[in-house]
């Protein structure tokens, strides 16, 4: 199994799992980021075959994929450290903002 991170501006995750697709980094980002009142999820709840792990050696990091970003400056030192050791890091373009002001 592989490990990663999945960053998501100010935060971000370290999963074990295969390295996520831009889709499903984007549904993994919103099924950890947002919380669901009643739903009972925690941090360790698998997600099809990824799991955030709260407890890693970051020289076993693979892959890494940012969703949302600027990462917060801690999280760009691990990104530096990691693009450094030849670990591909995949940035992920912004969602297109819905047009204010269009005429109808």
């Amino acid at each position: 199994m592989s490990l990663g991170v999945l960053v998501v501006a100010d935060n971000h995750f370290i999963v074990r799992g295969p390295r996520p697709t831009p889709e499903e980094a984007l549904l993994l980002a919103r099924r950890w980021t947002f919380i669901e009142i009643g739903s009972g999820i925690r941090a360790t709840d698998p997600y099809g075959p990824w799991q955030v792990s709260t407890k890693e050696f970051r020289e076993n990091l693979t892959w890494a994929v940012i969703v949302a970003g600027p990462p917060a400056p801690p999280v760009a030192a691990l990104l530096a450290e990691l693009a450094a050791r030849g670990v591909p890091i995949e940035t992920l373009p912004p969602a297109p903002r819905p047009a204010e002001n269009q005429p109808q």
